[in-house]
């Protein structure tokens, strides 16, 4: 049986980022912080935290962190049933930790959540990654469930279509007239010699785009990097160069047009969760199922085998 004592301890070193702020939140001295860590490994035979000038856990560790999580999930949803209804006012708030693609929360996400927060008495942690890398977060045990391009579950978990994003290639009216031809054409060449407004160095979609309709293979191009969705968008529309913005993004926006009309790159997103789920995390994962049917184009059938 493990030790609660001990593996709050060890989520607290994690979650403030040192032993020091661990022991100030958990009303402890170092030392007292250090003999549960200590004594939580000895019982499991293997270390839990790399220790250095960043504290971090090991992959032990995250395995602990994520039980963590799931059990204060579970006493919350149990103290909320021994309370009577979730409309008393003393009903606790709730903490969901997720990982959400920067274009889904500006677009989608949020709106569809937002009733199931407010009704639920629910608070989220978003951490913001690219949605190539966000299921990082849900392998290590930081949040219970991620926006990912990740079709193949993981270990413990269960990865559910959402639906299509579909980005376009866009640049202020001025940048795509002098990436014209005479005759009309886009010229891949006085493209690339704008600079890509890139959200960060993570941010794939432009050499995907290049590849798909121009059979560019990862060529060299000057690139701006402006990791907020709004600086992104105003960076193109000020006409710093081009880059690839979701279609729901475009309404309303005449500064950004398109590059190459109907030359899109599609990106498949699926959610994926912790296959065991407390019930507020069941009803976060309804509601973004539900928000994501209504906003996203559908997924494509598989072909037959």
């Amino acid at each position: 049986m493990l030790d609660a004592r001990q593996l709050e301890a060890l989520a607290a070193v994690v979650e403030h980022r040192g032993f020091g702020p661990a022991a100030q939140a958990l009303s402890l001295t170092l030392a007292a912080v250090s003999l549960r860590i200590k004594a939580l490994e000895d019982t499991l035979g293997q270390r839990l935290l790399v220790r250095g000038k960043q504290v971090r856990a090991t992959p032990a560790g995250q395995a602990l962190l994520g039980h963590v999580k799931q059990v204060r999930m579970m006493e919350a949803d149990l103290l909320s049933g021994l309370q009577g209804t979730e409309a008393r006012s003393g009903v606790r708030w709730q903490s969901l930790s997720v990982a959400i693609n920067a274009d889904s929360v500006a677009s989608w996400f949020l709106p569809g959540v937002a009733p199931v927060l407010q009704r639920h008495r629910l608070l989220l942690e978003i951490l913001i990654d690219d949605q190539d890398h966000t299921h990082d977060a849900l392998k290590s045990g930081d949040v219970i469930g991620c926006v990912t391009t990740l079709a193949e579950p993981m270990r413990g978990c269960v990865a559910e279509p959402l639906g299509v994003m579909r980005y376009r290639c866009v640049a202020a009216p001025a940048v795509v007239q002098r990436c014209r031809t005479p005759a009309g054409a886009v010229s891949p060449h006085k493209l690339l010699s704008h600079p890509a407004i890139i959200f960060n160095r993570k941010d794939a979609l432009q050499d995907a785009f290049l590849a798909q309709h121009f059979g560019l293979k990862q060529p060299n191009y000057p690139r701006h990097f402006a990791p907020a969705v709004e600086a992104f968008e105003t960076a193109i529309e000020l006409g710093l160069g081009w880059g690839m913005v979701p279609e729901q993004h475009l309404a309303g926006r005449p500064g950004l047009q398109e590059v190459l009309p109907d030359a899109t790159v599609d990106v498949g997103l699926y959610w994926q969760h912790w296959a065991r789920e407390s019930i507020s995390a069941q009803r976060l994962t309804g509601a973004v199922k539900a928000a994501a049917r209504q906003h996203l184009r559908p997924m494509p059938l598989a072909n037959p085998a």
